[in-house]
C-alpha cells in the first residue's frame, strides 16, 4: 500500500488523474484545488462540467478551509453515520472553480478507508472523488467492473484492492442548508 500511495502521490502533485479504492466505490481522483485536473476528468468521464463532483477529505476539522460557514450539525452527523456520508454544503471556497455546482455548492465525504484517508493526509488537500465510469453507464462496484478506457486514460491505476471482490456502494448523500436544515438526497 505504500508503493501505491507514494506513487499516487506523486501523479496527484504533478496535476495527474487516479484511479483508486474509496471508503465506497472506485473513484476517479485529481487535486481539488486543481482546475485543468478536474477538466481532465469530466473530459475522461465524457461528462458536462456543470454536474459537479465530490470531494474527499480525511478529518472533518478541514471543511472550514473548504466551506465558508459549516453547519454545526455537520460534524454531529459525521460522528453518528455508521456508513459512508456525502454532505452537500453551501458557499464552497478554495476549490476549483469547475468542481463546485453552478448554486456554489459542494458534496464533502469524510473517509475512514485506509488508502484513501492516508493518501489525503499526505497530500494535505482534498481530491476529487467521482465513480470510475463513462458518464451514463452504471458504478462499477469492484474494479474488475470498471471499462478499460477508464484504466487506459489515467495517470495511475492504484493496485492496492483491486482483487477485492466486496461489491461497494455509493455514499448516502444529504444537503445541508446554512440555518441547519437537512434535505436527503439518497438515503
Amino acid at each position: 500500500m505504500i508503493d501505491d500511495i507514494k506513487a499516487a502521490l506523486e501523479v496527484l502533485q504533478k496535476g495527474g488523474v487516479i484511479l483508486y479504492p474509496t471508503d465506497t466505490i472506485w473513484g476517479l481522483g485529481c487535486d481539488a484545488c486543481n482546475e485543468e485536473a478536474v477538466k481532465r476528468i469530466y473530459a475522461i468521464k465524457n461528462r458536462i462540467d456543470s454536474k459537479s463532483m465530490l470531494v474527499l477529505m480525511e478529518n472533518a476539522a478541514l471543511l472550514d478551509r473548504y466551506v465558508e460557514e459549516v453547519p454545526e450539525i455537520a460534524f454531529d452527523l459525521i460522528d453518528v453515520t455508521d456508513k459512508p456520508l456525502t454532505i452537500i454544503y453551501d458557499g464552497a471556497k478554495n476549490l476549483a472553480k469547475n468542481l463546485v455546482a453552478e448554486d456554489g455548492s459542494i458534496g464533502i465525504r469524510i473517509t475512514t478507508e485506509a488508502f484513501s484517508s492516508d493518501l489525503i493526509r499526505r497530500f494535505k488537500r482534498p481530491i476529487v472523488s467521482t465513480s470510475a465510469n463513462i458518464s451514463g453507464k452504471p458504478s462499477p462496484s469492484c474494479f474488475d467492473e470498471i471499462e478499460q478506457q477508464i484504466i487506459h486514460t489515467v495517470d495511475y491505476v492504484v493496485k492496492y484492492r483491486q482483487n477485492d471482490t466486496h461489491k461497494a456502494a455509493p455514499s448516502s448523500i444529504m444537503k445541508l442548508g446554512r440555518g441547519g436544515e437537512i434535505k436527503i438526497i439518497r438515503p
